[in-house]
């Protein structure tokens, strides 16, 4: 049981585990997901985290969709934000990169979510390592994260 399920069970959260077998060849860990679990990839999350150079943030948006650093900035009232380093995204969450989850982090993170994820009964996010993703309510999610819903994504 992952960090992320223990939080979870602890808060007495609804939530589901999904397993599958992960590829370390697989060019996406997000679209793996979605597509080894049979889900959409609009209800499927990844979890990216981003830095001002001061501060780390925490975004989750759909697997299919780019980060936009600069509606994130906007969100998290940043003048300019960049990806995290992985290694310090690692160390900061305690999570491996393609299993980051945004649940239980070792450090507690401001935190965006896509808007897409309010208007959805279930949403998948990384439950803590590769090839696990838990699926619950968003508005669960974004209470346990005291996250809140804005626009970070690219439309194309």
């Amino acid at each position: 049981m992952t960090p992320a399920c223990k939080f979870l069970k602890n808060k007495k959260i609804d939530y589901s585990v999904h397993e599958y077998d992960h590829d370390p060849n697989a060019e996406s860990f997000g679209l793996e997901a979605a597509q080894k679990l049979g889900l959409s990839v609009h209800e499927v999350f990844k979890t990216l985290l981003v830095t001002d150079d001061i501060n780390y943030f925490v975004t989750i948006l759909p697997v299919d969709h780019q980060l936009n650093l600069k509606k994130a900035a906007n969100a998290f009232s940043c003048k300019k934000l960049k990806m995290a380093d992985p290694k310090v995204a690692e160390r900061l969450t305690g999570y491996l990169v393609g299993g980051i989850s945004p649940i239980a982090q070792k450090k507690r993170l401001k935190t965006v979510i896509h808007q897409s994820a309010s208007s959805l009964k279930k949403v998948y996010v990384s439950g803590g390592k590769r090839g696990l993703d838990i699926g619950l309510d968003p508005q669960s999610l974004a209470q346990v994260l005291d996250a809140q819903f804005k626009d970070i994504v690219d439309h194309t």
